[in-house]
């Protein structure tokens, strides 16, 4: 036909009306051009979640503070003694999950509701003590911030003194935590700081009693300056992120002037270095996520350098599916994480 043109519509994903409705509520805040505005907008909608959550009587939770000095805190999930197989002192004790929350490292807290909701399932899915970190955000504190809060949150566990009063006095109780069965866990930004925190974890604490027995990257955000298949086939497919999103978030987050090809960002190619005690990973894939060409390549470069991982997919995944706890595929993560943490946890 005279005049026509060819035009690439991106797939779509098999989602509920739900939670469809959900995510059209959010484009509106998530693609506005005003990066202030947008901000703003976020921090309005962003509702927050007290520690004391009654409806959930099987796990317990509390906030904690690491360093008052530069506002870094925590909120500590654990499972209610009654919730546990067995609280006495001849029961295993519990594995240490790490969490880093997602928003590209300019949105959400650990006391965002979606997350605070996320953390719970994981404690009682897991019967495991969740460590939520509410590290500091871009762009009032850029690279490496977030790196250095996280590991700062490593290192207060790993102490003595402190590990007694956050994981023992505030929330756990009678129950016994084993920080040799640590595992970091985070999606999207969250995901990405897992990654690096990992590396540095492995490269400067030989001699540490807290031991990263695994990471859990779920969707991470990784990138570079050139535009993959998947970035390009589904560039706001799914409705939760966009090529122009994950700019912005880039822009905020890393050095003034640097580009996506910043080590912070593009953690694939020969380049990439791997201390030899990298902890075994569990990587969660999207099929409608468009980050899925890069958490390909890294799966590709862990593998090449000789590292167990683990790869789940999940084919009619959107980026973030895992918030939305109606679809099956956010319970079988459930069960995956579960299964990981089963087999890298220390053996008692």
């Amino acid at each position: 036909m005279a005049g026509s043109h060819n035009k690439v519509v991106a797939p779509k994903p098999p989602l509920p009306w739900t939670v469809r409705l959900k995510l059209v509520l959010l484009l509106p805040i998530l693609y506005r051009r005003d990066s202030i505005l947008r901000r703003l907008l976020v921090s309005f909608m962003d509702l927050q979640q007290v520690p004391a959550a009654p409806h959930h009587p099987d796990v317990r939770s509390a906030d904690v503070t690491i360093d008052a000095s530069r506002g870094l805190w925590a909120r500590v999930f654990s499972p209610s003694p009654s919730a546990a197989d067995d609280s006495s002192s001849s029961s295993p004790p519990l594995p240490v999950v790490v969490y880093f929350h997602g928003g590209g490292f300019v949105f959400n807290s650990a006391a965002s509701r979606p997350y605070d909701a996320l953390c719970r399932r994981l404690c009682s899915s897991l019967t495991a003590v969740v460590v939520s970190v509410d590290y500091r955000r871009a762009p009032q504190h850029r690279f490496p911030a977030a790196y250095d809060d996280a590991l700062a949150a490593l290192r207060y566990l790993d102490d003595d003194v402190n590990n007694a009063t956050v994981l023992s006095d505030l929330v756990v109780g009678p129950l016994r935590v084993d920080l040799s069965s640590c595992f970091l866990a985070g999606d999207s930004s969250g995901g990405n700081i897992v990654h690096h925190v990992a590396q540095r974890w492995a490269s400067t604490s030989s001699s540490s009693r807290l031991r990263v027995a695994g990471a859990v990257l779920i969707q991470p955000f990784f990138g570079g300056e050139e535009r993959t298949g998947s970035e390009l086939a589904l560039d706001r497919a799914c409705r939760s992120l966009s090529l122009e999103a994950t700019d912005y978030y880039w822009r905020e987050f890393l050095p003034v002037g640097a580009t996506r090809d910043h080590a912070a960002a593009r953690v694939c190619g020969d380049g990439v270095e791997l201390a030899p005690g990298f902890p075994p990973a569990m990587v969660v894939v999207g099929g409608f996520d468009l980050l899925k060409d890069w958490q390909a390549r890294y799966v590709e470069t862990l593998r090449d350098k000789g590292k167990k991982v683990r790869v789940v997919e999940y084919p009619d995944a959107v980026h973030g599916f895992y918030m939305f706890p109606e679809l099956a595929d956010s319970g079988k993560l459930m069960e995956e994480v579960k299964l990981f943490v089963d087999e890298h946890r220390s053996k008692h």
